[in-house]
């Protein structure tokens, strides 16, 4: 999680020397990015399948090798249809076997403290942004954004694809429990209980509803990843500092990652959206208003906490919602949404600043989607069964 989300949350720091290279628009740059995000999720559905069949250490070990391959073309892009197929297709496929093959992995290991071990997975990706952005942006300063791209590729090939080796789809492959499987658990009427087909999700209100919020989440989260960076240094801020700001970003997700992932084994998933949803409505409403770079800071700061917060609280909400037997399959598909938001919100937004020349209009709309999601987020009620049939509450 670490290398593969890290090194990706990185590509803002990459985006002005590639863009200055080339002389291509905002919205053309960002564009490889969104087509990326729309593989991620594609592919995230296929790798949930392959998960819930093969398991976790094939999918992941193809998975570090695309990715890899990805950053080592990158280093040779000279055209732009090279950017989006080695950037948009490659590096975008292969991190569909990212999130969502790991994160089903580990709800099926834990029952007892499940909100708390996915948030320690995902914190992997916060450390990677805490490291990956600084340390990037040092490679490009010191040889250049093509040299970046080869080691970042290099270290993405060794480490995820040797990490991958160690993973076990679930604990009864090897003899064992999940965490806490022995133990009576206190569970919502439909849900771990009897594990839902996608048909069945797919009929029920609560499957659209996270659908359409996670699609508010992905748009808001990543309009801010590939853009707060060009957005500082058009502060006259340093693309030294305008990267920290971003692994200062990562830094704080690791936080929510682990606070709140823990706040959720009490308080419930749905809570965790709803105050997440809270806190990065207010930071949008005042990212328009910031005009130093202490005051982006702070931004970052309570944007990466709460948006840390929501992340690890995706599969276990799901797999509350409709259980384990089909959780890869469902998982993928409601992330679909989340991806779909996070192609369409950097690119929107680098529309938005070629047009009108500041990012004001794309940030308030991203504050609004906020609200939206909060909406749905308090509308996301447990789904119930009558006599054995489902019945949407």
């Amino acid at each position: 999680m670490a290398a593969t989300f890290g090194t990706y949350f990185a590509f803002g720091v990459f985006f002005k020397p590639v863009l200055t290279e080339f002389g291509w628009t905002r919205a053309l740059t960002s564009g490889a990015f969104s087509l990326s995000m729309i593989m991620h999720g594609v592919m995230g559905i296929v790798m949930g399948i392959l998960n819930d069949r093969l398991g976790p250490r094939i999918v992941l070990s193809l998975c570090g090798f695309l990715i890899g391959l990805g950053y080592l073309l990158m280093s040779q892009i000279s055209t732009i249809s090279q950017l989006y197929l080695f950037y948009g297709v490659i590096v975008g496929t292969g991190l569909g076997g990212a999130w969502v093959p790991l994160l089903s992995t580990v709800a099926r290991w834990f029952v007892n403290r499940r909100n708390m071990m996915t948030g320690i997975v995902v914190a992997g990706s916060g450390i990677g942004t805490l490291i990956s952005p600084p340390v990037a942006n040092w490679l490009i300063s010191t040889y250049d954004w093509r040299a970046a791209y080869t080691i970042l590729g290099s270290v993405i090939l060794v480490v995820v694809i040797s990490a991958a080796q160690f993973l076990k789809r679930d604990p009864a492959r090897m003899g064992q429990i999940p965490y806490g499987g022995n133990e009576e658990v206190k569970q919502e009427p439909g849900t771990e209980t009897r594990g839902f087909t996608l048909r069945e999700a797919a009929c029920t209100r609560q499957f659209w509803v996270s659908f359409v919020m996670l699609f508010c989440f992905g748009f808001c989260l990543f309009t801010i990843t590939v853009h707060i960076v060009p957005h500082a240094t058009d502060m006259n801020i340093s693309p030294a500092t305008a990267a920290i700001i971003l692994a200062a970003m990562g830094g704080a997700g690791i936080a929510g990652n682990l606070v709140m992932g823990g706040a959720a084994d009490r308080i419930g998933n749905r809570q965790i959206f709803i105050i997440g949803f809270i806190m990065m409505s207010i930071c949008l409403f005042y990212l328009t208003q910031i005009t130093e770079v202490l005051m982006l800071y702070l931004f970052v700061i309570v944007f990466g906490f709460a948006h840390g917060g929501m992340g690890p609280s995706e599969s276990p909400l799901v797999a509350g919602l409709f259980g384990l037997s089909s959780h890869g399959l469902i998982f993928g598909i409601i992330s679909f949404g989340f991806t779909i938001g996070a192609s369409v919100g950097p690119l929107l937004t680098g529309y938005l600043f070629d047009v009108r020349g500041s990012y004001q209009t794309a940030f308030l709309t991203c504050a609004c989607l906020t609200i939206v999601g909060l909406v749905l987020a308090i509308l996301l009620t447990p789904i119930k069964s009558e006599e054995g049939k489902l019945k949407v509450s």
